[in-house]
């Protein structure tokens, strides 16, 4: 069954995404099944989007009822959900005077965030014509995100792209403090950079380039794209101190959120800081057809709801610990980069080496990937030696465990195979 949905994949889709893993026809919980009846357990989440797992009833009652009554409006009219929603990551972040904008997805809302940034920089008399970016950023594919996105293999065929856009070393103050000065309009920054591999940057680093942007009247745009809605263990990643290694929340001018926030369904969002920024848009000069629909907005605010009802932070943040402690003590990890639920695994390939074993030509992670599968695993490869685990935050501990013993296994026989 799986073999012929994948066939008729091929023959109908584009190939942007290349051959699916697997054709998945239901979940529940924590686990997908495909179309044979395997079962695994999904330790990515849809990418870090399947906050509360699958076919919570929350998320499916909120749907429901919100699909008998409005599915969609357009921007010309505006919803209970809508609102309440907005009111709601408003007060989560603590926006004072902030408003929000909801697209359908994290590109289109950091193509709002550059526009922003742009809406500054017009604002103070065009001089502000600059927008600094990092090394190893991602930030979507649109064209506006590409060129914030650092990657040359999404960049190159598709440029040229917006100009203005000064990329530094992620983590390297001096580097960022050398391009900031008045002609910058904003700099747009992950509190943590899961694209590259779930990277943090040093401690107080993310304060210091808030305290620059105020020296020099840049915005400070975070991409919470990954990091928001509870996947770090708070709400979002600029709140999280053991993140920041400040003794305060780093707060932003701005911020997009996606992924999480849906639980599933579509929907981005970015939320501003403070009434100037918040009321840098006029009318007009942005929108969308789709974004902050009754359907996604009510869906949204299920996710927050239950979240907090359910004290779900506390579940992220100690199954998080334990399942950093317990990776780390495995055989054939290095290194283990965590931040609640949103984990880095570095393998340990030295060993390996110097025994004179050979690694897979397109990456041991890629490989491991594939054998996890075989396992019954969903995870995540974000370059040829690191695995990334985005689970959903509902994930215990008993539920993580048989990852855990199964993976020095998955680990060796994939290293076996490449040497076969």
């Amino acid at each position: 069954m799986s073999q012929n949905v994948l066939d008729r994949y091929q023959r109908t889709m584009t190939n942007m995404f290349g051959t699916p893993a697997r054709a998945l026809v239901k979940g529940e919980g924590v686990y997908v099944w495909d179309a044979d009846g395997k079962q695994y357990t999904d330790f990515l989440a849809g990418i870090a989007v399947n906050a509360l797992g699958h076919a919570h009833p929350a998320l499916v009652q909120a749907l429901t009822e919100q699909a008998q009554t409005l599915g969609h409006i357009s921007n010309l009219f505006t919803s209970l959900p809508q609102v309440s929603l907005a009111e709601r990551l408003i007060t989560l972040a603590g926006a004072n005077d902030g408003a929000c904008f909801f697209a359908n997805s994290g590109t289109e809302a950091n193509e709002a965030a550059f526009k922003l940034a742009r809406r500054y920089g017009h604002s103070t008399g065009g001089k502000r014509t600059k927008i600094i970016a990092l090394e190893n950023a991602f930030h979507g594919r649109t064209m506006g995100a590409l060129a914030l996105t650092w990657k040359q293999q999404y960049r190159e065929p598709f440029e040229p792209l917006p100009g203005g856009v000064t990329f530094v070393p992620a983590g390297d103050l001096t580097a960022l403090q050398a391009e900031l000065d008045d002609t910058v309009a904003a700099v747009v920054i992950e509190p943590v950079q899961g694209e590259a591999g779930v990277q943090n940057f040093p401690a107080g680093y993310l304060a210091q380039v808030r305290q620059a942007c105020n020296d020099h009247g840049a915005l400070l745009i975070f991409d919470e794209i990954q990091s928001g809605i509870g996947r770090t263990g708070t709400w979002f990643g600029f709140q999280n101190t053991e993140l920041t290694g400040t003794a305060e929340p780093v707060i932003p001018d701005a911020m997009t959120l996606a992924k999480g926030l849906g639980g599933g369904m579509p929907i981005g969002a970015m939320v501003t800081f403070g009434r100037a920024v918040s009321e840098l848009f006029t009318a007009g000069q942005h929108g969308t057809t789709f974004g902050g629909n009754p359907m996604a907005t009510a869906t949204a605010l299920a996710v927050l709801d239950t979240i907090e009802a359910e004290q779900i932070l506390d579940n992220v943040r100690d199954v998080g610990s334990y399942l950093a402690q317990q990776l780390r003590e495995l055989p054939g990890v290095k290194a283990v980069r965590a931040y609640g639920l949103w984990q880095g695994i570095e393998l340990d390939t030295d060993a390996l080496l110097a025994q004179g074993q050979k690694l897979p030509e397109k990456g041991l992670a890629p490989k491991i990937v594939a054998k996890a599968l075989e396992y019954g695993y969903i995870i995540n490869a974000t370059g040829e030696l690191t695995l990334r685990l985005a689970p959903p935050l509902i994930i215990t501990k008993d539920q993580v465990d048989p990852l855990l013993t199964d993976l020095p296994n998955i680990i060796a026989e994939t290293v076996a195979e490449a040497n076969s």
